[in-house]
């Protein structure tokens, strides 16, 4: 009967061929890791383009007595904004949502209820998304095709919804952080800091300091040079891909 007899050489082979195994089964899942996290999804955070614009963005979630000087700042500036309103809000106050509208400002969806998307269902999703469509789009009659998560949490199911209904989800990558009750001067000096171009900010109505604050950015921002459009105005349509720090390119 033949037995095989382990020398040291063989027991050097041996390890030596679990060890390249080895090596080669942590690059196969680290390469796995990394197709992984290049593939999950992403709405639009800014624009790569060398034109001097940026959009302006409001959530609407709280309160409306801010409405008029909003519009009136935006018009002193001939800045279009969009507001991403909550069907809530909508509702109590329509007359606002249709003062920005009438004001040339784009009308997009923050939900119905502002539930966490990462905490519901694909269908439940769905239903928020389009509820809110039905509410604001009753009080514009324009259709709405832009999207924001509520607090900005989305994920690759709610992307998902989104493909399924035509619509666009949208982030930002300059925060104000007006809604943290931070001064005037800390908000403008964020915001300008931030912005460049492409950028999309974000702002919310019913805060005190917002329309102040908003004043003294536009004012800046224009002797730089910038122009403030919707993000209708911004993005781009078709042929284009977005990398993995949101910002969207067209392809060349």
């Amino acid at each position: 009967m033949y037995m095989w007899i382990l020398t040291k050489r063989k027991i050097v082979g041996i390890l030596s061929v679990a060890f390249a195994l080895t090596i080669l089964l942590g690059l196969f899942l680290n390469k796995n890791v990394s197709v992984s996290s290049q593939s999950r999804k992403l709405p639009i955070y800014s624009v790569n383009t060398n034109e001097k614009k940026i959009a302006i963005t409001f959530d609407a979630a709280w309160t409306n007595q801010d409405t008029q000087d909003l519009i009136d700042i935006l018009k002193k500036h001939n800045a279009k904004a969009t507001f991403f309103i909550v069907g809530d809000w909508a509702e109590k106050f329509p007359e606002s949502v249709k003062a920005f509208y009438d004001a040339g400002h784009t009308i997009a969806n923050h939900s119905d209820t502002h539930k966490a998307f990462s905490k519901i269902s694909y269908n439940e999703i769905k239903e928020e998304i389009v509820n809110c469509n039905k509410k604001l789009e009753a009080i514009t009659g324009a259709p709405i095709t832009l999207v924001r998560a509520p607090s900005g949490d989305y994920t690759d199911q709610s992307l998902d919804v989104c493909k399924e209904l035509n619509m666009t989800m949208i982030q930002w990558n300059c925060d104000s952080l007006d809604y943290t009750k931070i001064s005037i001067d800390e908000i403008v000096n964020r915001v300008i800091k931030g912005t460049s171009n492409g950028a999309i900010l974000l702002f919310h109505n019913g805060v005190d300091n917002t329309a102040p604050a908003l004043d003294r950015i536009l004012t800046e921002l224009k002797s730089q040079g910038y122009s403030f459009v919707s993000v209708e105005d911004l993005i781009y349509k078709e042929d284009f891909y977005i990398d993995h720090t949101g910002k969207q390119y067209k392809n060349s």
